[in-house]
Formats: structure tokens, sequence, C-alpha cells
């Protein structure tokens, strides 16, 4: 079997590559806006127009939004891949 998908690291990618604008809500309720610049395991660059690089540690990361749809992104292989859910008998 190969290598397991990596939806967060297919997802950071995507962005990454297309400059797709993202908003990134932090633990507290903090909201930063900008690019993915880059990512590794514990963190994420986020770069902003006018302002300096920001390195959020992906462990204080609550949600990541892109500014548009994103149609390939790995969530749909992982779809796919799910089971099968059958509704409860009456």
């Amino acid at each position: 079997m190969g290598r397991p998908i990596n939806v967060q690291d297919s997802f950071l990618n995507q962005v990454r590559k297309e400059e797709v604008p993202v908003t990134i809500y932090v633990m507290g309720g903090v909201k930063l806006t900008g690019i993915v610049r880059g990512f590794d395991a514990f963190t994420v660059l986020l770069e902003s127009p006018g302002r300096p690089a920001e390195l959020v540690y992906k462990h204080a990361i609550c949600a990541i939004l892109p500014a548009k749809e994103l149609p390939n992104s790995g969530l749909a292989v992982v779809r796919e891949k799910s089971p099968e859910v059958t509704e409860p008998q009456a």
C-alpha cells in the first residue's frame, strides 16, 4: 500500500502554490490574513502586504479558510476513500 494521504500538507501546498489568500484563526480568536509562503511539520509562514512575515505555530491554529474554493484539494480524494455511511434501519 502507498503512503497515506496527508490532507493538511495537500491543502497547504495547494494554497501556497496557487498563492490563494487565506484567513487563519488562532486560539484566542485572533484572525490573520495573507498568503502561505511555506510550512513544515510545526509551522506555517504567512505573508501579508505591508507587514512582516509571521511564523504561526500549527498547534495554535484553529482553522484555515481559503479566499476561494479549492476544487482540486486533497479533501476530495479522502472523501472518495471514506467508507460508505449507511442509514440506521427504522
